[in-house]
């Protein structure tokens, strides 16, 4: 039982763990569309 228990919970650990890496690549994402779109608009390029 106690190592159901335990597996159950390093999975859940992982997943989270997992998800917030992938929000701040999607963050990081969106925020260089956003600068890159800002460059573009004031005449500069886009790297």
């Amino acid at each position: 039982m106690f190592q159901k228990v335990t597996t159950v919970v390093l999975l859940g650990i992982a997943l989270t763990v997992a998800a917030c890496n992938t929000v701040r690549g999607a963050a990081r994402d969106v925020n260089s569309v956003a600068n890159c779109t800002e460059n573009t608009m004031n005449g500069n390029t886009c790297h």
